[in-house]
């Protein structure tokens, strides 16, 4: 580092104020408080906004609104409102909104998560409401429309944000018929007694469960299945597959076949090892394979790259990353839950939590980020429940 860097300290830039990158500012500035380094955080938007919540809000409840400014408070992380259209790694430099503004760097957090795919099935980017990102923008009013007239409402996919969502809907919307699609079984990675209790909560709340096709075609008033069959719906939700933003590929950075950068066992890029790459902007692997992006693993990640850039700024060796998962929370609606508790894998272990107890267990996992920003301002704390056990003790440096 050259004397006029060590002047202006050490500049770490953080692009992306989701869970992830949230996280790993506070953390930094937490571990880096008696350091010279200068974190700032940079994202399009000051709100900040709880993606384990979005399927509440597509049924049109309302959430506390939080302030990404008055979540940094106290940190002495600097915000910069703005979208990181472009990165130069080899001057260490990310230009915000098409060239308004350059923010230089000497390392660089890439927090970018991922949003909703609509490219991949026709009709689905033009007919089709999301949970996140512009197809959002009026769900909850047509939502509101279609169950005072009795209307269909199709959510499309079969994964856990599929089941909330629907079972939300139904809930809020009883006046809607709400029909889940899906070509395999819902949730089809929870255990079969987990799935048992789901589809229990399904049938009660009147949810259609259509297995067997695909969607091949959004249409305006309807959607096409892979078999040709065409079902008649007033509104449709996508809530399957996701893509990444093409700034790392565009940037030559090394990434995958999705556009996630290719990291090493530290969660730095294998080509730009300035660059740490967390959450689901990351393919991050483990002895079991990738692993998939949720809060459940991001925040492990940030945490974990958080104390790497700390340790690394003081010239102090760092471990490889460890992780393993440890359940698979789900909402059926406000009251009820299922919980898978799994193998680290993300394979679904024997045990489960349903009724009460787990919408409890449910609302305190969707909590639990904010708690962890407010505590981590002045204390380290883990985000971590498995670090994977033996098989991630001998991982290799990838």
């Amino acid at each position: 580092m050259s004397t006029t860097q060590r002047s202006i300290g050490h500049r770490v830039v953080v692009v992306g104020g989701g869970y992830t990158g949230m996280l790993a500012a506070i953390r930094l500035a937490h571990r880096t408080r008696r350091a010279d380094v200068r974190i700032t955080l940079v994202n399009p938007s000051p709100r900040f906004v709880e993606r384990l919540r979005l399927h509440q809000t597509a049924a049109g409840q309302r959430l506390a609104e939080h302030r990404i400014p008055d979540l940094l408070a106290g940190t002495g992380v600097t915000f910069v409102q703005g979208t990181a259209t472009a990165l130069d790694p080899e001057r260490r430099v990310v230009v915000l909104d098409e060239g308004a503004a350059r923010l230089d760097y000497d390392t660089l957090v890439y927090a970018l998560g991922s949003t909703t795919d609509v490219s991949r099935v026709p009709g689905a980017d033009l007919h089709a409401f999301t949970l996140d990102g512009p197809r959002s923008a009026g769900l909850t009013a047509r939502l509101r429309q279609v169950a005072a007239d009795g209307g269909t409402v199709a959510v499309c996919g079969g994964g856990l944000t599929a089941v909330e969502a629907a079972t939300e809907i139904a809930e809020t919307h009883p006046g809607a018929q709400v029909t889940l699609i899906s070509r395999g079984e819902p949730a089809a990675m929870m255990g079969a007694k987990a799935r048992a209790h789901m589809h229990r909560a399904l049938d009660r709340l009147g949810v259609t469960v259509r297995t067997g096709a695909g969607v091949a075609k959004v249409l305006p008033d309807g959607v096409e299945l892979d078999d040709g069959e065409v079902v008649a719906v007033d509104a449709c939700l996508w809530t399957t597959g996701v893509k990444v933003p093409p700034l790392a590929a565009d940037a030559g950075i090394a990434v995958d076949e999705r556009g996630l950068i290719l990291v090493d066992a530290t969660l730095r890029s294998i080509s730009h090892p300035e660059i740490h790459a967390i959450g689901d902007a990351a393919a991050v692997h483990m002895p079991w394979g990738l692993i998939h992006g949720t809060c459940q693993s991001g925040l492990p990640t940030a945490q974990y790259t958080a104390d790497t850039i700390a340790r690394l700024v003081r010239g102090k060796p760092v471990k490889p990353f460890r992780f393993g998962y440890f359940h698979q929370p789900v909402s059926l609606g406000r009251r009820d839950a299922v919980i898978q508790f799994t193998h680290a894998d993300d394979t679904p272990g024997r045990w489960y939590l349903t009724g009460r107890l787990a919408v409890a267990y449910k609302e305190m996992i969707s909590s639990s980020p904010l708690t962890t920003y407010r505590l981590s301002k002045r204390m380290n704390v883990t985000t971590i429940v498995s670090k994977g056990g033996r098989a991630t003790r001998t991982r290799e440096m990838r």
